[in-house]
C-alpha cells in the first residue's frame, strides 16, 4: 500500500512540476498515437463503409479478415514491421527501423482494423430500407452513402475512440520497431508505455507507477472529451 501511495505522490510531482523528461515522453506518445489514429481512420472508415454498404461475392471473407484485426496481437504486428524495415527486409534501404515513422506504421496497422471493424458493424446496422427509399426519391449513390454515414456518425466516433485506446496503450509493437530510445536528438522514440517498462526493469517502481498513472489520467481526459463530443452528436441527431 505504501508503494501505491508513493507512486501517486510521485505522479503528481512529475505532472505538476512539468518535468522535462516526462513532458517529452508524453508528447511523443500523443504525437505517434495521434498520427496513427488519423491514418487508421483514413483507412478504416472507408473500408468499413464499403463492406457495410456492399454485397458481393467474397464480402464475408473480407469482413472476417477485418474482424480478425480486432484480435491481431500487437507483437505480431511489431514483428512483421520489424522484418519489413530491417536491413535484410524489402524496405531496409529506407532505414526507418527504430524511428518514429516505424512506430507510426505499426500503430496504424493496429488501429485501422479496429476502426474498420466497428465502422463496418455500425454502418451495416443502418436499415437498408433507408437507403432504398433515398434512392427511390432520386438521391444519388454518393448522397445515399453520406446519409448513411451521418446516421451512423455516433458509432463511427466510438470506432475512432476505440482505435485511440488501442494505440495509446500499445507497448510491444512500438518497443520492437522503435527501440525505446531516449535521447535529446531527433531519434528519440520512447513513449509512455515503453517508459513504464524501462523504469520497471530498473527497479524504479514508484516512477514506473507514476508514469502509468499519468498515462491513465491523460487517456481519461481525452476519452472524456471524446465522450462529450459523442453525446453532443447523439443529442443533435435526436433533435433532428
Amino acid at each position: 500500500m505504501q508503494l501505491m501511495w508513493d507512486s501517486i505522490v510521485e505522479a503528481f510531482k512529475l505532472l505538476f512540476s512539468l518535468n522535462g523528461y516526462v513532458v517529452s515522453v508524453l508528447l511523443m506518445s500523443l504525437r505517434t498515437s495521434g498520427i496513427a489514429l488519423v491514418l487508421g481512420a483514413i483507412i478504416g472508415i472507408p473500408v468499413g463503409a464499403w463492406l457495410g454498404l456492399s454485397r458481393f461475392p467474397g464480402r464475408n471473407v473480407l469482413a472476417a479478415v477485418v474482424n480478425t484485426g480486432l484480435a491481431l496481437p500487437p507483437v505480431v504486428v511489431g514483428l512483421v514491421v520489424y522484418m519489413l524495415l530491417s536491413r535484410r527486409g524489402p524496405l531496409g534501404s529506407l532505414e526507418m527501423l527504430f524511428t518514429v515513422p516505424a512506430m507510426i506504421i505499426a500503430q496504424t496497422i493496429i488501429a485501422a482494423p479496429v476502426i474498420g471493424a466497428i465502422s463496418m458493424a455500425a454502418i451495416g446496422s443502418v436499415p437498408r430500407d433507408m437507403r432504398t427509399q433515398a434512392l427511390g426519391l432520386g438521391a444519388s449513390r454518393w448522397q445515399t452513402t453520406w446519409m448513411v454515414l451521418r446516421e451512423a456518425r455516433v458509432s463511427l466516433m466510438a470506432a475512432v475512440v476505440t482505435g485511440f485506446g488501442a494505440v495509446i496503450s500499445e507497448v510491444g509493437a512500438v518497443m520492437m520497431v522503435g527501440g525505446n530510445i531516449a535521447t535529446t536528438q531527433s531519434n528519440e522514440t520512447r513513449v509512455m508505455t515503453t517508459a513504464i517498462v524501462q523504469e520497471t526493469r530498473m527497479g524504479n517502481f514508484e516512477r514506473a507507477m507514476a508514469f502509468g498513472l499519468i498515462l491513465v489520467f491523460v487517456a481519461f481526459v481525452i476519452m472524456l472529451l471524446a465522450t462529450r463530443l459523442q453525446q453532443g452528436a447523439r443529442g443533435r441527431w435526436l433533435q433532428s
